[in-house]
């Protein structure tokens, strides 16, 4: 099958994060099995979620993983032109929810196959493929760790094909969503000096979140990155009834996403900090007022890749784009580098169009990607 043939079926499998991905990845499993590679899936515990991870070649070191992941962001609410999960070719674009983040290139490397089989691989690659990556790279962690043991050899990188244009990418931020629940007392609005609002307080804290971020910003810059420093960035709020109520309840979610100087754990603690030291103050008028605080997923880890790893050199012969780039969104690569893989980003696409109404991936940036995959079972053939 080609590429686009592959991307046309993955594309029809209507699968968000948190929803069952069996038939999507059996699929996937079946046209691996169907030219002769064995899989092996890493269920989640009611089994109505898998990756999956194959070898193809030889069990030697050295080998190379290429990682993408099966889940797509919902599309209700965008204005779409056409069917988001029927792949639609216009003027050379390929249009569908994931055909660039990032069922292309899944569907790239699938398609490619057949050559990797018939090549006489001196050293291996590796598909590695997850789920639950758009709500906090979730299932990375537990893939990389299952490789690295169920394997007796030892691969050496990982391409994680997040939409790049296919330049190779060495850094990405870290990142954290958090929710913030704020409880204060309810009165009538007149009182307001006697009562705890649950609003007023919050808007502390995200004024605190704000001046965290310029305080950030003036200790720390890497222009490697934009911005050049560590973003803290309020995305939803909900509280009060009504106007002349004094909200009792109030939740905000806010995100973190850092650069590799700052420590995301190190700014969630001065969050705390302050949210104790503004409950200590608060409860001498009002006993029950509490903050809580949650992480919506773990920490995602960012990545900085050294310019001089040998990852970015094997990427020079594959590649025809050899400028580096450094990234503010998150992937599972920084996941992949901790299990121990030298990893980088590149993949088709821009991520211009991810998460947007007509998302797309164009025929050239699969056929490069192809390309490239091509390459990288020459290089290993040597």
């Amino acid at each position: 099958m080609t590429a686009k043939e592959i991307l046309t079926k993955l594309v029809s499998y209507d699968v968000l994060s948190t929803q069952n991905n069996l038939e999507l990845v059996n699929w996937i499993g079946n046209y691996i099995n169907s030219l002769g590679v064995e899989v092996t899936y890493i269920y989640n515990k009611d089994k109505t979620q898998a990756s999956l991870h194959c070898r193809i070649g030889p069990e030697v070191d050295g080998g190379v993983i290429l990682s993408g992941h099966t889940d797509v962001v919902p599309v209700k609410g965008q204005p779409w032109n056409t069917n988001p999960f029927k792949l639609t070719e216009i003027e050379g674009k390929l249009y569908g929810r994931g055909a660039c983040d990032m069922k292309g290139y899944l569907a790239c490397f699938l398609s490619v196959l057949p050559v990797m089989i018939e090549s006489k691989l001196k050293r291996p690659i590796y598909f590695a493929i997850s789920y639950d990556e758009e709500i906090g790279c979730l299932r990375a962690p537990e893939l990389a760790a299952h490789m690295n043991s169920y394997y007796i050899e030892q691969p050496k990188y990982a391409i994680i094909g997040e939409p790049s244009m296919l330049q190779p990418i060495v850094g990405q931020k870290g990142i954290l969503y958090v929710k913030t629940e704020v409880n204060g007392s309810q009165g009538h609005s007149s009182r307001i000096e006697k009562e705890v609002s649950a609003i007023h307080e919050s808007t502390r804290l995200i004024l605190w979140l704000e001046n965290k971020m310029k305080e950030l910003a003036a200790l720390t810059q890497n222009d490697k990155f934009l911005p050049p420093y560590s973003t803290l960035h309020v995305g939803k709020f909900n509280g009060g009834i009504a106007t002349n109520v004094v909200a009792a309840k109030a939740v905000f979610e806010w995100d973190v996403r850092s650069i590799p100087e700052d420590k995301i754990e190190d700014i969630l603690n001065d969050f705390e900090t302050y949210c104790e030291e503004l409950e200590n103050e608060k409860q001498q008028l009002f006993p029950d007022f509490k903050i809580v605080i949650t992480k919506l997923h773990p920490i995602v880890p960012g990545l900085l890749t050294s310019e001089k790893s040998s990852i970015v050199g094997f990427m020079n012969k594959v590649i025809e784009n050899k400028k580096l780039g450094y990234v503010a969104y998150a992937t599972e690569a920084g996941q992949f580098a901790e299990a121990g893989f030298e990893s980088i980003i590149c993949g088709p696409g821009s991520i211009e169009q991810a998460h947007r109404a007509n998302e797309f991936v164009s025929v050239k940036q699969l056929d490069l990607c192809v390309k490239m995959i091509e390459n990288i079972v020459k290089e290993l053939s040597k």
